[in-house]
């Protein structure tokens, strides 16, 4: 039987047009997709800017479900949930992105960083450890280490978090040693716990050569060899910190004075009081003025630093301390107490708004810090 061939020439025509009509349609059907998934997706921040969160997840549900191909959607419901206390759905979005086998490798790092994220927030520690450290040699890396450093710190694992800092060194992120010599002294101070003496001298040694300038390794360094009845090399430690933080010696100016007076030896207390008055001409405290007291105790000269110090500054401890060596002796002594009074009462001569706490020294009806009208009590501070 023979083709005829006039049936190819109706036929040809015909595929042409339907297969015309099928790209029509399936044009159609893809602009009606891209025109949706936009509208939603703008809906939805729309509402966001509106602080409208719930309504917004909705809208970005929504788009998800239109165009569940697009990562930058699931990573804004994320973070929606995750700024919402929503963890579970958090984790939920974003173990979706990680499951896509399709999803780039950078798409796929900044999904494990957001999913680390959430369980932080969640409180899930040890799964954000994991989350974290799945992040090395990832753009996310430095990211990660920051907050894997601030996950040992608030658990205390001062030793995991010390490794971590030295790593941020390493990486160029900046210099971590204060920070180290703190994690340092944590651990010296749990082995003086442990009656590991000779362990706890050797994190505060290494902490001091880390970082000189940190006063916490100084000071626990001399209290420990205080308590341990050594005052001359107790002495040596606070010596250290006055030579690289003069200003942290305040914080053991009354132990450097005790550790002297303990002493066998009588001109270490002499030394003692020269570097004790050295340091008050220079900076004058009223922890240097107590510690000189310690080696100088005559009532007479006491007294005459006391006043010295009030005209020099007017302060309430130090009216205290004049007030306990006896009553005030002319009107010269009577106004120094005054004037450090007046200076200490000052700041509570003052009106606060019960709305924000923004203080005035004038009574406003409208509070310039919150706009609250009549949020202020005809009150001072120190009458509330």
């Amino acid at each position: 039987m023979d083709f005829d061939l006039r049936w190819l020439l109706i036929a040809m025509p015909i595929a042409f047009a339907l297969g015309w009509l099928g790209s029509r349609l399936d044009a159609r059907q893809l602009k009606r997709e891209q025109r949706d998934a936009p509208k939603a997706y703008f809906k939805g921040l729309n509402l966001l800017l509106n602080e409208q969160q719930d309504k917004a997840i909705d809208a970005f549900i929504e788009a998800v479900q239109l165009d569940p191909d697009t990562s930058e959607l699931h990573f804004a419901l994320g973070n929606l949930f995750r700024r919402r206390g929503e963890y579970e759905r958090a984790v939920r979005v974003h173990q979706h992105l990680l499951q896509r086998g399709d999803l780039p490798t950078h798409e796929r790092d900044r999904a494990q960083h957001a999913l680390a994220q959430d369980f932080l927030k969640a409180g899930l520690f040890d799964r954000a450890e994991e989350a974290f450290r799945a992040l090395a040699g990832s753009r996310f890396e430095a990211e990660a280490e920051l907050a894997l450093l601030s996950l040992y710190e608030r658990s205390r694992e001062w030793r995991k978090a010390a490794d971590v800092a030295r790593h941020l060194e390493q990486m160029g992120t900046g210099s971590f040693a204060t920070r180290i010599a703190h994690f340092l002294c944590e651990l010296a101070l749990e082995a003086q716990a442990r009656h590991q003496d000779e362990e706890a001298q050797k994190l505060l040694a290494e902490a001091r050569k880390l970082a000189p300038q940190a006063a916490r390794a100084h000071v626990l360094a001399g209290q420990m060899l205080a308590r341990r009845e050594q005052p001359e090399q107790a002495m040596a430690a606070y010596a250290e910190l006055l030579a690289s933080n003069a200003e942290a010696f305040n914080l053991v100016a009354k132990d450097y004075a005790e550790a002297a007076r303990a002493s066998a030896q009588p001109e270490l207390a002499a030394r003692a009081l020269d570097t004790l008055s050295a340091r008050y001409q220079r900076a004058p405290s009223l922890q240097l003025l107590q510690a000189i007291a310690l080696l100088d105790s005559d009532p007479a000269r006491q007294r005459e630093r006391l006043l010295r110090h009030l005209r020099d500054q007017p302060m309430l401890s130090a009216a205290r301390l004049l007030l306990e060596h006896g009553p005030l002796q002319g009107d010269a002594e009577q106004a120094l107490v005054g004037s450090a009074l007046e200076r200490a009462s000052r700041p509570l001569q003052r009106y606060r708004c019960a709305a924000c706490g923004f203080e005035a020294q004038h009574y406003f009806w409208q509070c310039p810090g919150c706009l609250t009208w009549d949020s202020y009590p005809p009150r001072h501070v120190e009458e509330l």
